[in-house]
C-alpha cells in the first residue's frame, strides 16, 4: 500500500483553512500538514451583495498559497469547498471562475444541507454519542442537526454566524444590553420557523466549530483544566453563561488577553456564545459536549471511504489507526497479550465485579501498550503512555484516556501515581484501584508470552482457594521463561487481587 496524501480546504466566513490527510504504507491515517489564514469574507461583502477588490485579491493569494503547500506535500487530490460567504454572495459565480482560472482549483460550493451533513458525519465518526443536537457556528451561517441512534434526522442552516452578526450588531467588539436583545430577538425568531428544534428536550448540544472550542479552551484556561484537549470535553449550562457575561463586559482590548481565547477571535466570540446559548434554551438541552472533529473531518471520510463514510466503531478505528501508526510494535505478541488479558480479566471480575467500562479500558490498554518501542524499547512503557496520552482516542472520556495510558504503562503503583500526578484531580480513589488491578493483569498476560513465541495456544483458568491456576493445553515451548516471570509479579498481584497466580503444566 502507497502512501496517499488527500488536500482538504475549506473556505469559510471567518477563515480558510487547509489539512493535508495522509495515508502511510501501513495504512493508518493522519494530518500531514495544516494552515489558517483569517478571511472575515462575511464582513467583506458589500452593499450590493458582492465579494471584489481586494477582498477577492486576498481570496485568491490564499487559495494560491495552500496550492503550494498541497504540491509541496504531493498531494494526489484536493478536495475544495466553499460555504455560506460564497455561497450568500450576488456574485458567486464570478468568484468561482476567477478562483478556477488563477489558482487551477475547483470549487464546491455547500448548501446549508451539505454542509451540516458533512460536519455531522466528522462529528459521529469521533464521538461516542448516539443522540443529540449538533450546532456549528460559522461566521457567516449556522448549522443545527437533531441526530438520533447515530443518524441525522433533521437540520437546517440559519443565514447568520458570529462574524455576520458581529457586523449587525456589534460595535468595536462590543454588545451593549439593547443590542443583545436585538440579537436575541432576531436569532429566537429564525428558531421559531424551525419547530422540531424545541420538540426533543433533555439531549446533549453537541458543537462543532471556532465558536464553542473557543468556548471550551477559555473554560479550560479559567478552571485550570489539567488535560489540554478540548475534543469530547463537556461543560454546563450555567457555567457558559457566567463565561458569557464575563467577556461580554471585557472592553476588547482586555478581552483579546483572556487566556485560552486567539486574538482574532476577541471580537465574535461574543455574538457567537450568544448564538450558542439561545440553540440551547430552545432545544432544552442538557448540558454542551464540544467535538473537535467537523467538516473538514467529514470531508475527509467522505472523500477517502467514498462507500462508507461512517464508522461503525469509533474507538475501533481509532485504536486500529494508532496501532498502524506505530508498527514497530510486535504484533502477534500484541495480539496474544490482548487474548489473555481478557480471558484473565473475565475469570478475575467474576469475584471482583470491576467497573462496566474497564473491560474497555482492559481491551484497549493490552493492544496498546507495546506502542511506546516505535521510540525506544528500553522505555517502551513510558513512551507508551506519552503516546496514549498525546493520541486522542476517540470514543474515549479524557478520564478512560489517562486510565488506558497508565494501565498500559504500569510497573507498579508508585510509577503509575507517578505518571497521573499532573491529572490526579480528574480520577477518583477508585480509579487508582482499577488501574492498579488491570496493570498488574496486563503485566501477568505480557509475563504469560516473555519469549513473544505465542507458545500458548489455550490457556485453562481455575480459581482453586487462593490460588489462580493457569494451565496451558499442550503449549509448543517448555514456558521455563515464562514461569520465572509468572513467580516474579505473584506478590504484587496477590496483594491486589487476593490470589497467588501460578503457571501449571507437566
Amino acid at each position: 500500500m502507497t502512501e496517499q496524501r488527500i488536500g482538504i480546504i475549506d473556505i469559510g466566513s471567518n477563515s480558510i483553512r487547509l489539512v493535508v490527510y495522509e495515508r502511510t504504507t501501513n495504512g493508518a491515517h493522519r494530518v500531514a500538514d495544516s494552515s489558517k489564514r483569517a478571511a472575515r469574507l462575511s464582513e467583506q461583502i458589500d452593499e450590493d451583495g458582492r465579494l471584489a477588490g481586494a477582498a477577492l485579491d486576498e481570496l485568491i493569494d490564499t487559495l494560491t498559497h495552500f496550492t503550494l503547500i498541497c504540491n509541496h506535500n504531493h498531494t494526489d487530490h484536493i478536495r475544495a469547498v466553499a460555504t455560506a460567504a460564497i455561497r450568500n454572495a450576488t456574485n458567486r459565480s464570478e468568484i468561482l471562475e476567477r478562483i478556477q482560472r488563477d489558482t487551477g482549483l475547483s470549487i464546491e460550493l455547500l448548501s446549508g444541507e451539505e454542509e451540516a451533513s458533512y460536519g455531522f458525519l466528522g462529528m459521529i465518526n469521533s464521538l461516542n454519542i448516539r443522540d443529540g443536537f449538533l450546532v456549528d457556528i460559522g461566521g457567516g451561517s449556522t448549522e443545527v442537526s437533531l441526530f438520533r441512534n447515530r443518524a441525522l434526522v433533521r437540520s437546517v442552516s440559519f443565514p447568520f454566524g458570529c462574524v455576520s452578526l458581529n457586523k449587525r450588531f456589534c460595535t468595536k467588539g462590543m454588545l451593549s444590553d439593547e443590542n443583545l436583545k436585538e440579537l436575541e430577538a432576531y436569532v429566537t425568531e429564525a428558531i421559531r420557523h424551525e419547530p422540531w428544534i424545541t420538540q426533543s428536550p433533555g439531549l446533549p448540544l453537541v458543537g462543532v466549530g471556532g465558536t464553542v472550542r473557543a468556548v471550551g479552551k477559555i473554560h479550560q484556561a479559567a478552571y485550570k483544566y489539567p488535560f489540554p484537549l478540548t475534543h469530547n470535553y463537556s461543560i454546563s449550562n450555567q457555567q457558559t453563561d457566567e463565561l458569557f457575561d464575563q467577556m461580554r463586559k471585557l472592553p476588547l482590548e482586555k478581552r483579546r488577553k483572556l487566556p485560552g481565547l486567539s486574538k482574532d477571535r476577541a471580537d465574535v466570540i461574543v455574538p457567537g456564545a450568544a448564538i450558542l446559548r439561545l440553540l440551547f434554551r430552545a432545544a432544552k438541552a442538557t448540558h454542551y459536549r464540544i467535538c473537535g472533529a467537523g467538516l473538514r473531518d467529514g470531508l475527509f471520510h467522505a472523500t477517502r471511504f467514498p462507500t462508507h463514510p461512517k464508522l461503525n466503531d469509533v474507538l475501533e478505528y481509532s485504536l486500529n489507526n494508532l496501532s498502524a501508526l506505530h508498527p514497530q510494535a510486535p504484533k502477534q505478541h500484541v495480539m496474544q497479550v490482548n487474548r489473555l488479558a481478557l480471558e484473565l480479566y473475565d475469570v478475575m471480575n467474576d469475584i471482583h465485579s470491576l467497573p462496566s467500562q474497564a473491560r474497555i479500558l482492559m481491551d484497549t490498554a493490552s493492544r496498546l501498550f507495546r506502542i511506546g518501542a516505535s521510540i525506544d524499547y528500553y522505555e517502551y512503557a513510558r513512551h507508551s503512555y506519552y503516546l496514549i496520552i498525546n493520541s486522542q482516542l476517540n470514543g474515549l472520556t479524557h478520564r478512560e484516556m489517562i486510565m488506558t495510558a497508565a494501565i498500559a504503562s504500569y510497573k507498579g503503583k508508585g510509577r503509575a501515581r507517578q505518571h497521573i500526578a499532573e491529572y490526579k484531580e480528574l480520577l477518583k480513589e477508585s480509579d487508582m484501584d482499577v488501574i492498579y488491578k488491570l496493570g498488574t493483569l496486563l503485566q501477568l498476560s505480557a509475563a504469560l508470552d516473555r519469549t513473544e513465541t505465542q507458545a500458548i495456544g489455550q490457556l485453562n483458568v481455575q480459581l482453586v482457594g487462593t490460588q489462580l491456576l493457569l494451565r496451558p493445553i499442550q503449549p509448543r515451548d517448555s514456558l521455563a521463561v515464562e514461569r520465572r516471570e509468572v513467580e516474579e509479579l505473584s506478590s504484587e498481584f496477590k496483594k491486589l487481587w487476593g490470589v497467588i497466580p501460578i503457571l501449571h503444566f507437566g
